[in-house]
C-alpha cells in the first residue's frame, strides 16, 4: 500500500518544531506579533497541575495556531521537550497521536515519561481524537497535552460523550474591540482600576467612534488588523478562504452535506442580514430549503463559530415553548466585509451591524446562554429590546440594554420607551441605550452609553478572570462600570 516514508514524516516534524535545534530563538514572527488578551486564561492552565488535556476552541483566522506558538515560545525553558503538530498537513494524514509521539521520541530523543508539552493544531482532522487524547492523557500523566481545533461541534461533542473530566475547553473569540485598539496601538481609552469598579476615560469619542466602525468592518480578524495587504484584499484573503475551508470542506467532511450550494446561500443570507429577525418559516420560504434541514444547517453553522442565534423573550422575560423567531449574529461581524464590502457611516444597515459588534464581546462568554432579546406589543405597537440579561434560576432581568448608533435617545424620549417599558415591569435599575458620541443619565436612571466605549468595556473585561470584574460583567454588563469623556468628572450608572 502506498504511504508517506517515515524519513519525510520526519523532516516536516522537525521543520515544525525548529526549537530542536541548538541555538534556537525566539525573536521574530509569531514570537514577536501582539499577544492575545486571552493568551494568559491558556497559558496559566499549563501551568497549573491539573492533569488535564486543553482543547482551545475557536473560528478560522482568529490566531489560535499564533498563540499556540506564542505558548511553545513561552515553555521552552520549562519543558525539555515539546512537539508541535499540524494535523491538517497531508502529511500527517492517517498518523495516529500514539505514532506521532513516537516519531516526536525518535527526532528529539527525551523521556517520554516526564515533563514535556505536546501540541496538536487542528486535531478534528484526526478520526476519534478525543479516544486517542482520553489515553494519551491517562499513559503521559507528566506530559501536558493542548488541542485546538476550528470545527467546535466534532469537538465538544466528542468532550461531552468521551472526554471524562479529562478535558478543559478554552474559547478563543474574534478580537475584541480593546484587542483592535491595541493591536492597533491606539491609546484612545485609558483604564481606570484604582476605585471600587474599573473606570474607563476615552480621550477622544469621535476618534473611538471612527475606531469601531474600522473594527465592524476589519477587526475580528489579527491579520487584518497587522497587515496592510490582507486588509485591503479582504474578501480574497479572508471572506473566500472561510467559505472555501468551513463551508465547502470542514462542515460537509464532518456531517456528509451533500448539497454546499445550500449550506452557503443560507448563510450569505445570513451573513448579510446580521442582527436582523429571523425565523424557520422564513428562511425556508426565502430560500426553498426544508425547514428541518435549514434547523440542522444553523446548529453546523453555530458549531463552526460563524453564527449565533440570540432567543427571544415576551415582555415577561419568559421564553417561548416553541421557538418561532430569533436574531442571527455573526459571531465575528468583519465576515460581512469579508464576503460584501464595508459598510460606511450613515449606511442604513450600520445599526444592525453595531448590535452584532456589541454582542460580539460577550458571545465567548458562558453567560451568553443567558442573553436574549424582548419583543412585545404595547397596544398596537410592538417594542424591541436588543440585549436582556437574564437571572438563569429566576428568568429575571439582571440588565437589559438598547442598542443604538445614533444620538436621538438625548433629545428624543421616544427613543427610551421599548427599554423603559420594559424596565418598570421588571423594576430593573441597570439599564442603558447606547449612543454614538454622547455619555449622560436621563429619565428613570436611564444610561446614555456611547456604543464604542461600551463594546470597548466588554471586551476588556470579557478576556479578564478577576472575581470582582467578572462579577460585574454578569451582574450589570459593565453598565455598572465608572465612565468619563475628555476631561470630565467621573459618571457613574
Amino acid at each position: 500500500m502506498f504511504g508517506i516514508a517515515e524519513d519525510d514524516v520526519l523532516a516536516r516534524l522537525r521543520a515544525d518544531n525548529p526549537w530542536w535545534e541548538p541555538g534556537f530563538s525566539c525573536e521574530g514572527p509569531p514570537f514577536s506579533w501582539p499577544r492575545r488578551a486571552f493568551a494568559r486564561r491558556l497559558f496559566d492552565l499549563i501551568g497549573s497541575g491539573v492533569r488535564r488535556a486543553v482543547v482551545l476552541l475557536g473560528a478560522r483566522r482568529v490566531g489560535k495556531t499564533t498563540l499556540l506558538q506564542q505558548l511553545v515560545g513561552d515553555h521552552l525553558e520549562r519543558f525539555p521537550a515539546i512537539l508541535y503538530a499540524a494535523l491538517d498537513t497531508p502529511t500527517y494524514a492517517g498518523l495516529t497521536p500514539e505514532r506521532i509521539l513516537q516519531l516526536f521520541e525518535r527526532a528529539c530523543p527525551h523521556d517520554p515519561h516526564g515533563p514535556r508539552l505536546v501540541v496538536f493544531d487542528e486535531v478534528q482532522y484526526l478520526r476519534d481524537w478525543e479516544r486517542h487524547l482520553k489515553d494519551l492523557v491517562d499513559r503521559f500523566p507528566k506530559t501536558r497535552f493542548v488541542v485546538s481545533g476550528s470545527a467546535a461541534a466534532a469537538l465538544k461533542r466528542a468532550s461531552d460523550e468521551s472526554g471524562d473530566g479529562r478535558f478543559t475547553d478554552v474559547e478563543l473569540p474574534p478580537l475584541t474591540f480593546a484587542e483592535f485598539l491595541d493591536f492597533r496601538g491606539d491609546e484612545v481609552v485609558d483604564v481606570a482600576t484604582d476605585g471600587d469598579v474599573p473606570g474607563f476615560r476615552c480621550r477622544d469619542i469621535a476618534r473611538l467612534d471612527a475606531a469601531f466602525l474600522d473594527y465592524l468592518n476589519f477587526g475580528g480578524y489579527p491579520e487584518a488588523v497587522l497587515d496592510e495587504e490582507v486588509r485591503r484584499g479582504l474578501q480574497r484573503f479572508l471572506g473566500r478562504d472561510i467559505v472555501d475551508k468551513v463551508l465547502l470542506r470542514d462542515l460537509p467532511l464532518l456531517y456528509g452535506i451533500s448539497d454546499v450550494g445550500e449550506l452557503n446561500r443560507l448563510f450569505t443570507v445570513l451573513a448579510y442580514n446580521t442582527g436582523q429577525e429571523a425565523s424557520l418559516e422564513a428562511l425556508s420560504s426565502g430560500s426553498g430549503i426544508a425547514k428541518p434541514t435549514i434547523k440542522r444547517y444553523l446548529e453546523y453553522l453555530e458549531a463552526a463559530f460563524l453564527i449565533y442565534r440570540l432567543r427571544r423573550v415576551d415582555e415577561n422575560a419568559r421564553d417561548f415553548v416553541r421557538e418561532r423567531s430569533f436574531k442571527v449574529h455573526l459571531v465575528n461581524p468583519a465576515m460581512r466585509a469579508a464576503l460584501f464590502a464595508p459598510l460606511r457611516a450613515g449606511e442604513e444597515r450600520l445599526g444592525a451591524l453595531v448590535e452584532s459588534g456589541v454582542a460580539a464581546q460577550l458571545l465567548h462568554r458562558q453567560e451568553r446562554r443567558d442573553m436574549r432579546y424582548a419583543r412585545f406589543k404595547r397596544g398596537t405597537e410592538d417594542l424591541e429590546v436588543d440585549l436582556v440579561a437574564l437571572e438563569p434560576a429566576l428568568q429575571r432581568p439582571r440588565w437589559a440594554v438598547e442598542v443604538k448608533w445614533t444620538d436621538r435617545p438625548v433629545r428624543d424620549p421616544a427613543e427610551l420607551e421599548p427599554l423603559t417599558t420594559f424596565a418598570r415591569r421588571h423594576e430593573l435599575r441597570c439599564l442603558a441605550v447606547t449612543t454614538r458620541l454622547r455619555l449622560e443619565l436621563v429619565e428613570r436612571a436611564v444610561r446614555l452609553l456611547p456604543a464604542a466605549l461600551w463594546a470597548y468595556a466588554l471586551g476588556w473585561a470579557s478576556a479578564r478572570d478577576e472575581p470582582e470584574i467578572e462579577e460585574l460583567l454578569r451582574g450589570t454588563g459593565m453598565i455598572g462600570a465608572r465612565y468619563a469623556l475628555g476631561q470630565a468628572a467621573w459618571s457613574r450608572g
